[in-house]
């Protein structure tokens, strides 16, 4: 069997119990080492085999894990934060079933949990939003019709954006068009959770040059709503007056 184990953001402390259990017992580690700390790694068995995906292509990544599967090793496939977000891991899953090699996956803490975090923000404010738009900009791989960031710009979500950060100017042009005010929050978190993480906080208006000024070009989030702001409603969830299946409200 092979395991998808999803990293965390970076700080090997956040890797799950169970990814790292597989991941020290592993004979056979296939890593993302693009984007994956390799401290996750730091407690692999002696003789363990590691390759690095970046380096590789996708049969040569399914002809390691036939390879290990045939020998009746354990062979894990690391990526980063949760495979479930920018994985790319469901080709690989469709290429084992082809192969008749059974897999599992297990969750990670996603980077877009992990810049929260850092952020010390919670996305879904009473009052503010409760939606959370995951994207990405368009690159070298297009985006499907209706997903363009302009578009889902105009639900004036809490809106996440991977991939972004070398599209800065772009981004913000997609955004003001969207219907976001110049003055909207942003922050820009590079490798959140990591030793040398970065934050940048700015608007709409001023977010590309000040990400330009502190010279990120790449591994960074981009998120963007009212939910970065100080002002929003309380929940009803801890409202003394208000009734819940465990709590009677007050007078």
């Amino acid at each position: 069997m092979i395991s998808f184990i999803g990293a965390g953001p970076g700080d090997p402390e956040l890797l799950t119990l169970k990814g790292k259990r597989l991941i020290d017992d592993a004979d056979v580690i296939i890593y993302a080492g693009s984007l994956v700390n390799p401290e996750v790694l730091a407690g692999h068995k002696e003789g363990a085999k590691i390759y690095n995906s970046a380096l590789m292509d996708l049969d040569e990544v399914i002809d390691v894990m036939e390879e290990a599967e045939k020998a009746g090793k354990k062979c894990v496939r690391v990526h980063t934060g949760d495979p479930a977000i920018y994985g790319a891991h469901r080709e690989q899953m469709d290429r084992l079933d082809k192969l008749g090699i059974t897999y599992e996956v297990i969750p990670g803490v996603s980077s877009f949990l992990g810049t929260a975090a850092v952020l010390n923000k919670e996305y879904t404010l009473p009052g503010k939003s409760q939606t959370v738009i995951l994207t990405r900009m368009e690159g070298r791989t297009p985006m499907p019709e209706r997903e363009k960031l302009v578009d889902l710009a105009k639900h004036h979500a809490s809106m996440v954006i991977f991939l972004s950060v070398g599209f800065m100017d772009d981004l913000a042009k997609q955004l003001l068009e969207g219907g976001y005010e110049p003055t909207t929050p942003v922050a820009v978190v590079y490798k959140a959770t990591w030793p040398d993480q970065k934050i940048v906080i700015g608007t709409v208006a001023d977010i590309a040059q000040k990400v330009k000024d502190a010279g990120i070009k790449k591994t960074a989030l981009t998120v963007v709503g009212d939910f970065l702001g100080d002002e929003y409603d309380l929940s009803k969830l801890y409202d003394k007056h208000f009734t819940t299946e465990f709590r009677q409200a007050k007078e």
